[in-house]
């Protein structure tokens, strides 16, 4: 099948290369002409500019967008006057799923089809494959499924459910037509929300772990109103292996994932994972999520606590922590302590 790709990223360029090895014919757009290059050597066929893009392509013509959700807008604004009516725009990026709604009926207006697509798969994507949450209507969805099975991770890669026998059918096959416009982007939406709270579980399930060696220096604390009580005797004391607890929690236990895959990898080659910064950014579904538990009245408060403390991670309550330290010293003349100094 022939598809356009639009935002040569690192998601971007290699779903273009999974496409190319299962025969795909791939017409790529950048505003990088490096990343071009890269693909044009691969196999795929290059375009400058997105009027060149689409004179590549035959008719009816998808273009598949992956870009960041504010330069949705812009890419469709250009790329649609260009489109005929039977083509399609696929937004594979991440997208609030009320301006897909939007989008399809704006672009219904000129007889494009619009198709949104939760992907899930980050720079491994390449080698196992991608997750795909799909919106849309359903004839449009239909056509694209050789290009949603080549992106998709093989059968045969989980234990098929009990239960399941015959032809893979549904989710079974890596990708799934969640609903109409929005319902992908949806799912994906809320998929990353759970994502940032077993991200938060694990990162402070192993802070605990490397301060529980914090009880051997109790009796070194200071005896005064700014320095919580000792535990005494019943504080931890355990100097612990965290890459070697991380590889061990691998092995047949409950918390086992790829999640903790990548951790006990990462632990393993550092770790003290000296060179991060532990600064976390957040691409805007985590918010999205919890405003739509909002809406629907949906209690989620690990989700919203794993979300706020990505917002910590990045000094953004250093103002209220000042707040705290002024309220203490004007009500018990409670002077700020290093935290590095004994004691603290």
């Amino acid at each position: 099948m022939q598809i356009a790709m639009v935002g040569l990223g690192r998601m971007g360029a290699n779903m273009v290369r999974r496409l190319l090895g299962d025969g795909h014919a791939c017409v790529v757009h950048d505003l990088d002409p490096q990343a071009r290059r890269a693909l044009e050597q691969a196999g795929a066929t290059g375009a400058a500019t997105l009027e060149e893009l689409v004179s590549l392509l035959a008719p009816p013509r998808v273009v598949w967008l992956m870009v960041p959700a504010a330069a949705v807008d812009a890419a469709i604004a250009s790329l649609a006057p260009l489109l005929d009516s039977g083509d399609t725009i696929v937004d594979g990026g991440n997208t609030h799923y009320r301006d897909d709604v939007r989008r399809a009926a704006e672009l219904a207006g000129r007889g494009i089809h619009f198709v949104d697509v939760g992907t899930s798969g980050g720079v491994w994507g390449l080698d196992n494959g991608y997750c795909l949450m799909v919106g849309g209507e359903a004839a449009a969805v239909r056509r694209l499924e050789p290009v949603f099975a080549s992106l998709a991770p093989r059968f045969d890669s989980v234990a098929r459910s009990p239960g399941h026998s015959g032809a893979p059918a549904g989710a079974e096959r890596g990708f799934l037509h969640c609903g109409p416009n929005g319902a992908g982007h949806f799912v994906k939406m809320v998929h990353n929300g759970i994502e940032y709270g077993l991200m938060a579980a694990y990162a402070e399930g192993f802070n605990l772990l490397r301060a529980a060696g914090a009880g051997a220096a109790a009796g070194d604390r200071a005896a005064d109103a700014e320095t919580a009580p000792s535990a005494g005797a019943g504080a931890p004391q355990y100097a612990l292996d965290l890459a070697q607890i991380a590889e061990l929690w691998r092995r047949g236990s409950v918390v086992r994932s790829w999640l903790l895959d990548l951790t006990a990898d990462a632990l393993r080659r550092e770790p003290d994972l000296a060179s991060l910064r532990g600064r976390v950014a957040d691409s805007g579904e985590g918010r999205w999520m919890l405003q739509a538990a909002i809406d629907d009245g949906v209690p989620a408060p690990v989700l919203a606590t794993a979300l706020f403390a990505r917002f910590a991670s990045r000094d953004a309550d250093d103002f209220a922590n000042r707040v705290l330290s002024a309220m203490r010293l004007g009500f018990g003349g409670h002077v700020e302590r290093d935290a590095a100094a004994k004691g603290g």
